[in-house]
């Protein structure tokens, strides 16, 4: 057995990607091929075969995207798919009451509980 800079052990009698560590378990080290890791310019990406899209950072920022946020995808014409978030029901009736309720006094409120 031999160690190596991370402080795991290999085991030679094991195939070269079988390592332990130091409580025993084994790990595989899987080598990369490169279809699996391509560098692409920054801001573009590509479609997976799960037909899946990942937003570059810069183009979701810009478009004001948060994580969670639903999206409804339609396509305009050929190579082009525009991505809008979803309305959110509750934007339509923000507001609906004001002056409805005057002021708020949370001291108020609790003492009301007490």
């Amino acid at each position: 057995m031999a160690s190596d800079a991370a402080g795991s052990t290999t085991d030679r009698s094991r195939t070269a990607n079988t390592r332990t560590n130091e409580g025993g378990a084994l790990w595989y080290s899987l080598p990369m091929d490169k279809s699996v890791k391509t560098s692409r310019p920054r801001g573009t990406t590509a479609i997976s075969s799960k037909h899946q899209v990942t937003i570059p950072v810069d183009a979701m920022h810009e478009a004001g995207f948060r994580p969670g946020d639903r999206l409804r995808a339609r396509a305009e014409g050929s190579g082009k798919v525009v991505l809008e978030r979803e309305a959110d029901p509750l934007d339509a009736f923000l507001g609906a009451l004001t002056g409805v309720y005057k002021g708020f006094d949370l001291d108020a409120l609790r003492d009301e509980w007490a």
